[in-house]
């Protein structure tokens, strides 16, 4: 019985632990190619027009999520403000097409 416990529990640990490894080495690789073009001078300015667009489409899909799901769903709507305050703040750096 106790080695069945415990042999459930190392499954509910090495999960986790796995996913945190997984994160950890993406952000390393990310880490990387930013140095790099940062040093190449390869460094582009972000398109703020995105992240106003991102903003306008997290609304929404947050108001139905709340309803549906549950409120907790509520920090995408502050993630949703955010970008198009980040986006309202920067218009004049948007890209033309």
């Amino acid at each position: 019985m106790i080695l069945f416990l415990v042999d459930k529990m190392t499954k509910w640990i090495i999960f986790p632990m796995v996913i945190v490894a997984l994160l950890v080495l993406v952000g390393i690789i990310f880490t990387i190619i930013f140095w790099k073009k940062k040093k190449d001078g390869k460094m582009e300015e972000p398109n703020f027009q995105v992240f106003f667009i991102l903003g306008i489409c997290f609304l929404p899909m947050d108001i139905v999520f709340m309803i549906v799901i549950s409120p907790v769903f509520i920090f995408y709507m502050a993630l949703g403000l955010c970008y198009i305050a980040i986006g309202l703040a920067n218009k004049n750096k948007w890209k033309k097409e």
